[in-house]
């Protein structure tokens, strides 16, 4: 059978409750990266899954060290464009493609909801 490469999951300290639709979003991007790297980067050796703050928002990021074999963005289907349209919708930037170090990565910046006064 197919082994997956081995994940590492790094959440902020300062990641803190997200709202629900929030959580659902990253989890969809989480989802789809995840499905990208075992259907086009089965040799990849590590992934790395990191969701933190960047300001009020709340930055989803998938990155793997593999080739890939033809990973550009799709022209149809509904993998990334769908998810692009999704986290769009939820007021949010997706951007997907090669890494300069090599692999690929899936990076989704969501608004949190919480404009907090001071940054706290």
């Amino acid at each position: 059978g197919f082994a997956h490469p081995p994940a590492t999951l790094t959440l902020a300290p300062d990641l803190g409750a997200l709202p629900p639709e929030v959580a659902a979003s990253a989890h969809r991007v989480v989802q789809e990266a995840l499905t990208n790297i075992r259907k086009h980067a089965a040799d990849a050796a590590t992934v790395r899954v990191t969701l933190g703050r960047a300001g009020a928002d709340v930055e989803v990021a998938v990155r793997d060290d593999g080739r890939g074999r033809g990973r550009r963005l799709p022209s149809g289907g509904f993998g990334l464009t769908g998810l692009a349209e999704r986290v769009g919708a939820a007021g949010g930037r997706l951007r997907a493609g090669p890494r300069p170090e090599g692999g690929w990565e899936v990076v989704a910046v969501l608004p949190a909801g919480e404009r907090r006064p001071g940054g706290s």
